[in-house]
């Protein structure tokens, strides 16, 4: 069977995938495989820096760069592959992107020196840009219209398994002796997820969209989205006036404007502006960057704190925030519902309410804080306010376009969550009084973290602010169904 062409059973089907089925559970198993895949090396890595710099003689740059190439590049592309699953099958591009992910993995697990470990982590957040939203734009296109936010938010508590469990695997894979098989590993599920999403998983596309690409928008869009994230994440070590920050937030800067001036008049953009005329998608996009900003700097400093200022062990400090992925996994499908039925302003308003409390807790721990009394109630809180914000906020991302356009949708907002985390990471501590001083220091960093949370807290505000403004009371109503032209895929919305 060719890689991309559904199989007959799809070629037969005209129906939705609806959510509780068969067919809805190999949808999902593709969607949510592929898209650990991506999640996990985002973050698992960390736990090898050490072995690796051992192993390969890296220096601290090296070891850097081990962590942002992939970063880099991931932020910087993602926009393109949504867009071009839209125009080419985002089931296609999908499974060209797991495949690449395979590949640039076993090249890490194999690289002999440290360079050419940070060229294949670039490769893999290629791979990851191609994966990343053609997952969501998949369970969008694919699912029944009723079954979405539910699919969503199964998705989105189903990925959360790979969170929780990446540091335990992580762990157990280098005990077995090398910082190699975090890699390797990669390697049979990507061929699982390759087998299950060829057999099973349903093609769609925007029939409108046009054949030839838009070159200088992706030239111009990845210039500016990675010369913002590099130069950000420069800023902590060398400085706001070092050429190697200045330089590229410049360049990132002016490859913004030339994106925008290159969609504007573009007759097939990358990102067609007139999406953002649609209030609901603009608005859900502006509320992703203000709670994935907050989100960002949490997960970074809290458990910097935990370790460096209450003293806690790495691994009990990383452990700490397992209960929000607990309470994502039990209660994301469970918030989409919610957002389906009551529609998405309430659950938007109020889930970044809840986490901005629980910030407030957050931001009193300090020397010997206690787990149970001071840390797991502001832990838990936060769980709850993300696992009744984050479907109802992804459904609304994605749903607020037609299903033509749900490639570029997942596109856009996997983008902005993406760049408002690395520039939290990099501008928080800045923002919160620390300057280019050390985050290993408590006395330094004790009233930077207790800052940095109230900061955090007051973007959550502003996102709740934001989605009571702009997001509809009510989802908005499918449009009328027509089979275009893939007789293999599901129905899929005809253009507002």
């Amino acid at each position: 069977m060719t890689i991309g062409r559904p199989g007959p059973a799809y070629r037969r089907r005209m129906e939705p995938v609806r959510y509780g089925t068969a067919a809805g559970r190999r949808v999902l198993l593709a969607t949510v495989l592929g898209s650990s895949l991506a999640f996990v090396d985002a973050t698992v890595v960390n736990l090898a820096l050490p072995e690796l710099g051992r192993d390969l003689d890296a220096s601290a740059a090296g070891l850097q760069w081990t962590v942002n190439g992939y970063a880099l590049s991931l932020a910087a592309l993602v926009l393109v592959g949504g867009s071009l699953g839209d125009r080419f099958g985002r089931k296609r591009i999908f499974l060209a992107g797991v495949a690449w992910f395979a590949l640039s993995s076993l090249l890490c697990g194999l690289a002999p020196d440290v360079g050419l470990l940070v060229a294949a982590r670039i490769l893999q957040g290629v791979g990851g840009a191609l994966l990343t939203p053609g997952a969501l734009a998949i369970l969008e296109a694919s699912f029944a219209p009723g079954d979405r936010a539910r699919a969503i938010g199964a998705w989105s508590g189903l990925g959360g398994i790979g969170g929780a469990l990446g540091p335990f695997l992580g762990g157990w894979l280098l005990e077995l002796g090398s910082w190699r098989y975090l890699f390797l590993i990669n390697v049979p599920v990507a061929v699982l997820v390759l087998w299950v999403a060829v057999r099973h998983v349903p093609e769609s596309r925007d029939p409108g969209a046009a054949r030839r690409f838009d070159v200088l928008g992706l030239v111009t869009g990845a210039t500016g989205l990675g010369g913002l994230t590099y130069g950000f994440t420069a800023w902590p070590a060398h400085g706001a006036g070092h050429p190697a920050v200045l330089v590229p937030l410049a360049l990132g800067v002016l490859g913004m404007a030339a994106f925008a001036a290159a969609e504007l008049r573009s007759a097939h953009p990358l990102v067609p502006p007139e999406i953002f005329r649609n209030r609901a998608f603009a608005g859900a996009n502006l509320v992703t960057f203000l709670v994935y900003a907050a989100n960002g700097g949490v997960f970074f400093l809290v458990v910097v704190n935990l370790q460096v200022v209450a003293g806690y062990p790495a691994l009990a400090a990383g452990l700490a925030m397992l209960p929000v992925t607990v309470l994502m996994l039990l209660l994301s499908a469970r918030g989409g519902a919610l957002g389906e039925r009551i529609g998405p302003r309430l659950p938007m308003t109020a889930g970044p309410l809840l986490c901005a409390a629980a910030l407030l807790l957050m931001s009193t721990i300090g020397v010997h804080a206690d787990y149970l009394t001071r840390v797991l109630p502001a832990v838990v809180l936060f769980g709850l306010g993300l696992a009744l914000l984050v479907a109802p906020l992804t459904a609304t991302a994605l749903g607020a376009l037609d299903d033509a356009h749900a490639g570029i949708a997942s596109g856009v907002n996997n983008a902005v969550a993406r760049a408002a985390g690395l520039l939290a990471v990099a501008v928080l501590p800045l923002a919160a009084g620390l300057g280019a001083g050390s985050l290993t220091e408590p006395a330094l960093l004790a009233p930077v973290y207790r800052d940095a949370m109230l900061i955090c807290a007051g973007l959550m505000v502003a996102g709740a602010a934001a989605a009571f403004l702009t997001i509809p009371g009510r989802a908005p109503r499918p449009a009328a169904h027509h089979s275009f032209c893939d007789p293999a895929s599901p129905p899929v919305r005809s253009r507002r």
